[in-house]
Formats: C-alpha cells, sequence, structure tokens
C-alpha cells in the first residue's frame, strides 16, 4: 500500500505540472492567435491526476475561468485527487 501511496502522489506532482504547463500554453497560444491545444487534451490531464496543477492554472494565469465546464470540472476533479491521496496517505501511514 504504501508504494501505491508513493506512485500516486509522484504521478499527481507530475501531471499538474504537465496541465499547468498545458494552461499556460494555450493561453500563450490564444494571445498570438494560433492553433489552440483542444479542451479535450486539458480535460484529459486534469482526470490523469493533473486537477491540482489545472486549477491553479486558471487562477494564476486566469485562463479558462469563463468556462463553466472548467470552472465545475478543475475544482470537483481537485478535490477528489486530493482526497484519493489523502484516504491513502492514511492508510499508509496509520
Amino acid at each position: 500500500m504504501q508504494n501505491i501511496f508513493y506512485i500516486l502522489a509522484i504521478v499527481t506532482l507530475i501531471m499538474s505540472v504537465v496541465t499547468f504547463i498545458l494552461m499556460r500554453s494555450d493561453k500563450n497560444r490564444a494571445r498570438m492567435g494560433q492553433t489552440r491545444i483542444p479542451e479535450r487534451y486539458l480535460f484529459l490531464s486534469a482526470a490523469c491526476f493533473g486537477a491540482i496543477g489545472g486549477t491553479l492554472g486558471m487562477h494564476i494565469l486566469r485562463h479558462k475561468t469563463n468556462h463553466w465546464n472548467f470552472r465545475a470540472f478543475f475544482p470537483t476533479m481537485m478535490i477528489i485527487q486530493i482526497a484519493v491521496l489523502g484516504f491513502l496517505a492514511i492508510r499508509t501511514f496509520t
């Protein structure tokens, strides 16, 4: 059980960084009038334990904050992912 917690914590960290970078890149592309990153990729990276980075990207970069589906999905997924990590941490360290 301990290995699962550590692996998932590392995956969450990596995917959060990746999602944040995707959000930043999409915002930069929007400013420059370039081809955007498809929203399904942003959602997929958030669903694959990157919702913390996606939510931070929304608030820090002020990107996709007018889209109700991002405002609902990213924080909800973040809460679920933190709950899963918390559950595994409790099971692992108690």
